[in-house]
């Protein structure tokens, strides 16, 4: 959310044939073709066939929370999918996109892709944080639970790259809340800086093409070349998006989709980002409730007044950053670290504590909370989900350029959640997608013909995502819903049995839950 929150098996069949894997294959890399499968667009034989290099994943780690998840895994196997860079040149440029695999252990299915959402989001990771729990279930025993790192994103190559570990760390501490027309033109300065940054280091070309229009044709050389000739795919909040417009795009090649904390199809930008802003109220409004009941809130005992507490907390570091060790604390990171923890209820805790310890002088929780959403490690290494959160928007969506929209939205965004008020007059500069160095490459949303019955999973206290939104999407795609009722961002596979059932049966059985199915 950045800134826009102001404004988260089969045994391998060894080939002979010439492989489209680059380079040659390492000690431990198993070779395997399983593809084409099911439908292959003319001019595409060779990516929808390609032989896959599976070996060891600790070599595809890009952070130290990444190498935790993947080193030594033994469940787990990697490797690299190519693609074009540019699908209307096929014989041009191309791309590697990483895959992490968990076999299944008994009779197969298919592959179950998983995108974990942003955009920026690591699906290996994702997968590889998941594979326990699917391995233990009926999933793990039908599907190989597969993740992939969109193009562009962690272990992809080439990565798109915009700022250093170091400019990232001092960008942080850019408050950017003066929205006096000298506020506005140096923060519209570094917005153009920052694209420019980004061109420079990322390039152009990449740039052009890591849009979800792209990402959804490398879905569907994904499943080809995983040998399945429909997709079964899972995605969580933005990987809605990709579900979706696959749907769109390839409607024949579905076989099953579930998506969980989903993006309304129908919203534009400024109303999105509003219910977005009143989503996170309304947690925040949660949390307040709860805090209240404990003996040690650090808000008072007045949900009424938690607000104007959390606001009092907060502002001063807009002035006066605190030292955390070698870092500062500033207000921005406060802000973040509080978005974060409304994601679950299982933050709760970590950031009342956070709050307690602001109120005494001390950030230190604040800013683990802030550098989990920016995944930034413990040796100060970032990944590429920011970076690549604003290269995806800035070409999935156009600009909104239109300075009193912009100044409107600033005003009912304020209006709509409250408790992130900066005290600041409604004024709203130009975002960084306003000078980015490429056009948009999406399309308009069409409607679907011809899709089987997917499955949207909704919660009714998800901030990020609100529940209307998942209701509209199921509409739209003429799917079932499934209402989840809890305070959090997304829930299938995360314990809750009744989700985790119905979500079993339908992937596996492709039998919807019944219609009006709630679960709590």
């Amino acid at each position: 959310m950045r800134r826009s929150l102001l404004l988260l098996l089969a045994l391998p069949v060894l080939a002979s044939c010439t492989s489209v894997v680059a380079g040659s294959p390492g000690a431990g890399t198993v070779l395997e073709r399983r593809g084409p499968a099911g439908a292959v667009p003319a001019g595409l034989e060779r990516f929808y066939g390609q032989q896959l290099g599976w070996e060891d994943c600790d070599g595809y780690a890009t952070t130290g929370a990444s190498a935790s998840l993947l080193k030594n895994r033994r469940n787990l196997e990697c490797a690299r999918l190519e693609v074009p860079l540019d699908y209307a040149e096929p014989d041009g440029r191309t791309i590697r996109v990483g895959l992490l695999r968990q076999t299944a252990t008994g009779e197969r299915i298919g592959s179950l892709l998983v995108n974990p959402g942003g955009p920026g989001g690591s699906g290996m990771t994702s997968a590889a944080s998941l594979a326990t729990t699917v391995r233990s279930s009926p999933l793990g025993e039908r599907f190989d639970l597969v993740g992939f790192d969109p193009r562009g994103i962690g272990a992809s190559e080439p990565r798109i790259r915009c700022l250093t570990d170091a400019e990232r760390d001092a960008e942080r501490l850019d408050v950017d809340v003066d929205t006096s027309p000298e506020g506005i033109a140096q923060t519209e300065a570094e917005n153009r800086q920052y694209a420019e940054k980004c061109a420079r280091t990322s390039g152009e070309d990449l740039l052009a093409n890591v849009g979800t229009r792209d990402v959804v044709r490398d879905l569907d050389v994904m499943r080809s070349a995983l040998g399945d000739e429909k997709l079964t795919y899972l995605g969580y909040s933005y990987g809605t998006h990709i579900g979706a417009e696959y749907a769109q795009d390839f409607p024949g090649n579905v076989r099953a989709l579930v998506l969980d904390g989903a993006v309304d199809p129908t919203q534009s930008q400024v109303e999105s980002l509003i219910a977005q802003g009143a989503g996170f109220q309304k947690s925040f409004d949660a949390f307040a409730a709860w805090c209240a009941r404990q003996a040690d809130c650090a808000l008072g005992s007045d949900p009424a007044g938690a607000n104007r507490a959390f606001r009092d907390l907060t502002l001063p570091l807009v002035q006066r950053p605190i030292p955390v060790g070698d870092r500062r604390l500033a207000y921005n990171d406060a802000i973040t670290g509080a978005i974060q923890a409304m994601y679950s209820e299982e933050l709760w805790t970590a950031l009342n504590s956070g709050l307690t310890e602001l109120r005494g002088g001390g950030g230190e929780v604040l800013m683990l909370l802030a550098d989990s959403y920016f995944d930034r490690d413990a040796e100060g290494r970032y990944g590429s989900v920011t970076d690549a959160f604003t290269a995806v928007n800035c070409v999935d969506k156009p600009a909104v350029t239109d300075r009193a929209v912009l100044d409107d939205l600033a005003r009912r965004y304020k209006e709509a959640a409250p408790f992130l008020d900066d005290g600041q007059p409604a004024a709203a500069a130009l975002d960084v997608c306003a000078f980015w160095p490429v056009p948009p490459t999406a399309e308009a949303p069409e409607p679907v013909s011809g899709l089987p019955p997917v499955l949207v999973v909704s919660t009714t206290g998800d901030p990020a995502t609100p529940y209307d939104a998942g209701v509209s999407l199921a509409r739209e795609l003429g799917g079932g819903l499934l209402t989840f009722e809890g305070n959090q961002h997304t829930v299938y596979l995360q314990g809750n049995g009744c989700v985790d059932t119905a979500g079993h049966e339908y992937l596996i059985s492709l039998t919807l839950p019944a219609e009006g199915t709630r679960c709590s």
